[in-house]
């Protein structure tokens, strides 16, 4: 009978198959933009936002909030904050190695931003670099 195909009711290869396939495919994305249209394509707006709010919850309790804060501030039920904070620390390890390099990634961005000003000491040191020759030798050998 056609309709909803549920997990458990699957056989093992098709579990497999499907997920294996699945996880191939999002692997296999290059760049933010590949990503995003291949969500928008797959999923429906309010899947991205549930999944969307259960990063949030997980950014939130790694970085130490209460659930009483993560509720009000995502307006989201004591229930969901339990369930994620559950996968946060009893799961695979994907939500906080995920987070862990996003934030890393995320506060580089920003440091080069901040790196790039302009008459910034770093910018006029790779502006003028003859002028700085010295310290720059000195900051490559460290």
């Amino acid at each position: 009978m056609p309709g909803k195909v549920r997990y458990n009711e699957l056989n093992e290869f098709q579990k497999k198959k499907y997920l294996g396939e699945f996880y191939d495919m999002i692997s296999i994305l290059r760049t933010r933009d590949e990503a995003k249209n291949f969500f928008k394509d797959l999923l429906t707006l309010s899947e991205v936002v549930m999944i969307s709010r259960r990063i949030q919850i997980a950014k939130m309790l790694l970085s130490g909030k209460s659930y009483e804060e993560i509720r009000k501030e995502l307006r989201v039920g004591s229930n969901t904050v339990n369930q994620v904070e559950k996968w946060v620390n009893n799961g695979f390890g994907g939500y906080k190695e995920i987070i862990k390099r996003y934030s890393k990634k995320k506060a580089s961005e920003i440091k080069k931003e901040v790196g790039d000003t302009p008459f910034s000491l770093n910018h006029i040191r790779r502006k003028y670099p003859l002028h700085f020759l010295l310290l720059n030798l000195l900051s490559k050998n460290k």
